[in-house]
């Protein structure tokens, strides 16, 4: 018997248990690995395939910037637009469509994401994005814009505005973020991101499944979520570095997200500014646009129904109409 009751029988046996139990996870580790490990995709590759003729890249901090100024050449008052995490310029594809003959439109890849890549200092805070953004738009030649922005990007338009109040006319903030709230889902790459172990994991193995529930829990209606779509969240998910970045990027936002709280500045904003949200955003609900609408002085609020949190990439058309109008006052 051991001091704790066991003879070397039942000892052995909870060893032998323990060991095969090791095993295993370690053998379904390197199945895992075998299956769905992918390597990162070269960046000329990538340009081949989301880059077009126009493309342009400007070096910023290290980083070759990817970016696409189209539209009316002499207009002196651009439209900035800013994607959210994981995504890409792509993801205005039918607003620059429609806005293009009337208005300049500038979109960028932020850094951590598209064929801009990583930042070498991997910061992410929200400091650092408004910062990047004066530079960007400083290097490009632009002294004022019209910004508009989704979630993240959302989030850097108005913080921008705060620091940067006299480079703004007009804000478009659709479903950003800007305050703290609970989450009623998110997306399972966000998830995957903050958990110790499989975040490191992440930066090699990652099954092209995940985007697609990722991208498919930010859209209302799933149907509209196409093979293509996903193919080009997924490819430039594996640009390289921008696994790591994504990481570290939500890394950043968890551990700094409250103390980094800077929406009590919100109220201060007075340029023009139109919000619009899909009333099935599950990641940053309704209740947030409402906030907006009640600290903005000089607003409109448009909720769309049966749309999720990428309102302009799930329905460009109807979107883009509601910027029309904002855009005539």
């Amino acid at each position: 018997m051991t001091k704790f009751g066991l003879n070397s029988n039942t000892m052995n046996n909870i060893f032998k248990t323990l060991k095969y139990f090791f095993l295993l996870i370690i053998g379904l580790i390197l199945i895992t690995s075998t299956l769905f490990w992918k390597n990162d995709i070269p960046l000329e590759t990538l340009k081949q395939k989301y880059a077009n003729t126009e493309s342009k890249f400007v070096e910023i901090d290290g980083m070759n910037v990817h970016y696409r100024d189209e539209g009316i050449r002499n207009d002196s008052t651009p439209i900035i637009l800013i994607h959210g995490t994981g995504a890409s310029l792509h993801t205005w594809e039918g607003w620059v469509n429609a806005l293009k003959k009337e208005h300049r439109v500038i979109r960028l890849d932020l850094p951590a994401y598209g064929l801009t890549g990583p930042n070498p200092n991997k910061d992410y805070s929200q400091a650092f994005y408004s910062s990047f953004m004066n530079d960007f738009l400083s290097k490009i030649g632009v002294n004022r814009c019209i910004m508009a922005g989704n979630s993240l990007g959302g989030s850097i338009t108005w913080n921008f505005a705060v620091q940067f109040p006299e480079k703004v006319t007009k804000m478009i903030l659709v479903d950003a973020g800007g305050y703290p709230t609970k989450s009623k889902s998110v997306p399972v790459a966000f998830q995957l991101a903050g958990w110790p172990v499989v975040k490191n994991l992440f930066k090699y193995i990652t099954p092209r499944s995940i985007v697609q529930k990722s991208v498919e829990n930010v859209y209302a209606d799933k149907s509209k979520v196409s093979e293509e779509l996903i193919d080009r969240y997924y490819d430039l998910s594996l640009r390289e570095g921008n696994r790591e970045a994504f990481i570290d990027r939500m890394s950043e936002f968890r551990n700094k997200g409250i103390s980094a709280d800077n929406s009590g500045k919100i109220k201060g904003l007075s340029m023009p500014t139109l919000i619009i949200w899909g009333d099935k955003d599950f990641l940053i609900p309704l209740d947030v646009a409402e906030k907006f609408h009640a600290d903005l002085p000089n607003d409109t609020l448009v909720v769309f129904k049966n749309l999720g949190h990428t309102p302009m990439e799930e329905d460009a058309e109807k979107t883009v109409a509601v910027v029309k109008e904002f855009l005539k006052k």
